[in-house]
């Protein structure tokens, strides 16, 4: 199987997604958490990335953060570094999406790259060997700053609690 799609709230969603990604995560593994803190619906990545950088061990890298977030106007120049600096790496990218309203709230794991800002009609280059996308809202949501952040907070420790039960296996 190289998809797996769940609803974040489902009473299992941690243990399917663990499972899932424990097949495709390495020790080198890189963690590329996409998307900005300026809006709420994007915020999912640096979200996730805030939460594995403080429970991850130190042999697991973790770019873009709260702090420090990787979005459309860096994502070039931090690829080049990344790249750079971990050659033989696998990154796994994440990042929140646009979705129909039956998909709101729903995981999609994915062994294929990732496509920043495809939703929003941003031409950015695809990203990742594994993606992970969390659906915070629909397509046709503009604006798109009706999303509420424990949403999406709640998406992302779904996320990230998920990744760092998958390297326990």
């Amino acid at each position: 199987m190289d998809e797996l799609r769940l609803k974040y709230d489902d009473s299992n969603a941690i243990y399917f997604i663990s499972n899932f990604l424990s097949t495709y995560l390495s020790p080198n593994s890189i963690f590329l958490c996409i998307g900005t803190d300026k809006f709420i619906s994007d915020s999912l990545g640096p979200i996730v990335g805030n939460l594995l950088s403080k429970s991850l061990p130190p042999t697991y890298f973790v770019y873009g953060t709260l702090k420090s977030p990787i979005h459309a106007m860096n994502l070039e120049e931090n690829m080049k570094y990344i790249k750079k600096k971990h050659p033989n790496s696998k990154i796994i990218a994440i990042d929140a999406s646009l979705g129909d309203k039956e998909s709101i709230g729903k995981i999609s794991i994915k062994k294929a790259p990732l496509y920043p800002g495809k939703g929003v009609g941003k031409m950015l280059p695809p990203v990742g060997d594994i993606s992970i996308v969390g659906i915070v809202d629909v397509y046709d949501s503009i604006p798109l700053n009706s999303v509420r952040l424990g949403f999406v907070f709640d998406i992302a420790e779904v996320i990230a609690k998920s990744i760092q039960l998958s390297l326990k296996y």
